[in-house]
């Protein structure tokens, strides 16, 4: 079997590839995440996860690997709303979001010998209306400081939520179904990594 690395520091993603027993190595990379000029927001979280992929790829200690990098960007009035850098700024993200419908846009990509490939999942989720209150209380959690948005859905962030249409797992940061269609063709299938014995596991 193939070794798969994800090449990505984000707890989620990791919890998402454990939920479906894809057995994996973590390893983060480092890469330049600024939007080019008037680079389009779904071309842009694409990009990066190309870049992540193939990256992690270069770094490989086995060059038969399979290498997973992955993006996730919040877009609201065709504005990239990335990572807050103070509190303030998340505060400002989660009311501009507030009692609105925004886009969440996740790219998985794949890269191995044979090239690099891609998957963008775009979901849109509405909040409800948020209180300055609980805007405040919120990014005193500290929970905006590391997600696109400003918004963790999978933690207390899911409070705010009052709809969501398309995928849930690529909101958290991964789409789980993407990611198994590219393993797929890729020779690998999810499923073929289920049930082997532990002594052919590469993450134990």
């Amino acid at each position: 079997m193939r070794p798969i690395i994800l090449a990505s520091a984000s707890p989620r993603r990791a919890e998402l590839l454990s939920q479906i027993g894809l057995p994996f190595t973590v390893a983060p990379v480092d890469i330049d995440e600024t939007p080019g000029a008037d680079e389009l927001p779904a071309h842009y979280v694409e990009r990066l996860a190309r870049q992540k992929a193939a990256a992690g790829l270069a770094h490989a200690a086995s060059p038969d690997s399979l290498v997973l990098g992955s993006d996730t960007t919040v877009v609201c009035d065709e504005r990239i709303l990335a990572k807050p850098a103070t509190v303030e700024e998340a505060a400002a993200m989660l009311a501009s979001l507030s009692g609105r419908s925004h886009r969440v846009m996740t790219a998985v990509a794949l890269a191995g010998e044979h090239g690099c490939y891609a998957r963008l999942v775009i979901t849109e989720v509405r909040f409800r209306n948020l209180e300055e209150a609980e805007i405040l209380a919120y990014c005193a959690t500290g929970e905006p400081m590391d997600k696109a948005g400003g918004y963790g859905i999978q933690g207390r962030g899911g409070l705010f939520v009052a709809g969501l249409w398309g995928s849930y797992s690529a909101v958290v940061g991964l789409p789980l179904e993407e990611t198994g269609q590219l393993l797929a063709e890729a020779g690998q299938p999810v499923w073929s990594y289920w049930n082997r014995p532990k002594e052919t596991r590469r993450d134990e």
